[in-house]
Protein backbone atom coordinates (compact mmCIF):
# COMPACT_ATOMS: atom_id res chain seq x y z
CA UNK A 1 0.00 0.00 0.00
CA UNK A 2 1.37 3.39 -0.98
CA UNK A 3 2.19 5.70 1.94
CA UNK A 4 0.31 8.98 1.56
CA UNK A 5 1.80 12.13 3.05
CA UNK A 6 0.23 13.61 6.14
CA UNK A 7 -1.30 16.96 5.28
CA UNK A 8 -2.60 19.68 7.57
CA UNK A 9 -6.05 19.31 6.01
CA UNK A 10 -6.16 15.72 7.27
CA UNK A 11 -5.47 16.85 10.83
CA UNK A 12 -7.99 19.68 10.52
CA UNK A 13 -10.77 17.33 9.40
CA UNK A 14 -9.84 14.81 12.09
CA UNK A 15 -9.94 17.41 14.85
CA UNK A 16 -13.29 18.83 13.74
CA UNK A 17 -15.14 15.67 12.69
CA UNK A 18 -13.68 12.64 14.43
CA UNK A 19 -12.02 13.62 17.70
CA UNK A 20 -15.09 15.18 19.38
CA UNK A 21 -16.98 11.88 19.15
CA UNK A 22 -13.93 9.91 20.21
CA UNK A 23 -13.42 12.20 23.21
CA UNK A 24 -17.08 11.83 24.24
CA UNK A 25 -16.77 8.05 24.01
CA UNK A 26 -13.47 8.05 25.92
CA UNK A 27 -14.95 10.19 28.72
CA UNK A 28 -17.97 7.89 28.88
CA UNK A 29 -15.66 4.88 29.24
CA UNK A 30 -13.64 6.63 31.96
CA UNK A 31 -16.73 7.37 34.02
CA UNK A 32 -18.93 4.36 33.25
CA UNK A 33 -16.40 1.55 32.76
CA UNK A 34 -13.36 2.62 34.76
CA UNK A 35 -15.30 4.15 37.65
CA UNK A 36 -13.75 7.62 37.68
CA UNK A 37 -15.96 10.31 39.12
CA UNK A 38 -16.89 13.14 36.80
CA UNK A 39 -14.87 15.49 39.00
CA UNK A 40 -11.77 13.30 38.80
CA UNK A 41 -12.13 12.87 35.03
CA UNK A 42 -12.45 16.66 34.71
CA UNK A 43 -9.32 17.20 36.80
CA UNK A 44 -7.28 14.73 34.75
CA UNK A 45 -8.42 16.16 31.43
CA UNK A 46 -8.18 19.81 32.46
CA UNK A 47 -11.82 20.61 31.74
CA UNK A 48 -14.81 21.46 33.91
CA UNK A 49 -17.04 18.87 35.53
CA UNK A 50 -19.89 20.36 33.50
CA UNK A 51 -17.99 19.53 30.28
CA UNK A 52 -17.56 15.93 31.49
CA UNK A 53 -21.29 15.74 32.22
CA UNK A 54 -22.05 16.98 28.71
CA UNK A 55 -19.73 14.35 27.20
CA UNK A 56 -21.28 11.56 29.28
CA UNK A 57 -24.81 12.68 28.36
CA UNK A 58 -23.84 13.06 24.66
CA UNK A 59 -24.63 16.77 24.60
CA UNK A 60 -21.03 17.47 23.57
CA UNK A 61 -19.09 15.57 20.91
CA UNK A 62 -20.33 14.06 17.68
CA UNK A 63 -22.32 11.01 18.77
CA UNK A 64 -23.34 10.05 15.22
CA UNK A 65 -19.89 8.66 14.32
CA UNK A 66 -19.62 4.88 14.10
CA UNK A 67 -16.18 3.71 15.19
CA UNK A 68 -14.26 0.83 13.65
CA UNK A 69 -12.79 -1.83 15.92
CA UNK A 70 -9.39 -0.16 15.46
CA UNK A 71 -10.71 3.23 16.57
CA UNK A 72 -12.48 1.55 19.51
CA UNK A 73 -9.15 0.03 20.54
CA UNK A 74 -7.52 3.47 20.38
CA UNK A 75 -10.33 4.94 22.50
CA UNK A 76 -9.70 2.19 25.08
CA UNK A 77 -5.97 2.97 25.05
CA UNK A 78 -6.77 6.68 25.43
CA UNK A 79 -9.03 5.99 28.44
CA UNK A 80 -6.27 3.81 29.91
CA UNK A 81 -3.75 6.62 29.39
CA UNK A 82 -5.95 9.15 31.19
CA UNK A 83 -6.66 6.66 33.98
CA UNK A 84 -3.05 5.54 34.53
CA UNK A 85 -0.91 8.33 33.08
CA UNK A 86 0.76 5.81 30.73
CA UNK A 87 0.30 6.73 27.07
CA UNK A 88 1.51 5.05 23.92
CA UNK A 89 -0.68 6.74 21.30
CA UNK A 90 -0.28 9.89 19.22
CA UNK A 91 -2.62 12.04 17.19
CA UNK A 92 -0.92 10.64 14.09
CA UNK A 93 -1.92 7.11 15.19
CA UNK A 94 -5.54 8.23 15.41
CA UNK A 95 -5.40 10.02 12.07
CA UNK A 96 -3.87 7.06 10.22
CA UNK A 97 -6.49 4.76 11.66
CA UNK A 98 -9.38 7.12 10.97
CA UNK A 99 -8.26 7.77 7.39
CA UNK A 100 -8.81 4.08 6.64
CA UNK A 101 -12.53 4.48 7.36
CA UNK A 102 -13.14 8.11 6.43
CA UNK A 103 -11.74 8.12 2.91
CA UNK A 104 -12.96 11.65 2.26
CA UNK A 105 -9.75 12.87 3.82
Amino acid sequence: MKHEPCLLIHCDILVRNVLPGMRAEMVSRLVNNRGLSQSEAARRLGVTRAAISQYVNRKRGNSDVQFSSEINAIIDRWAHAVDTGESDITLCDVCKCARKKFCAF
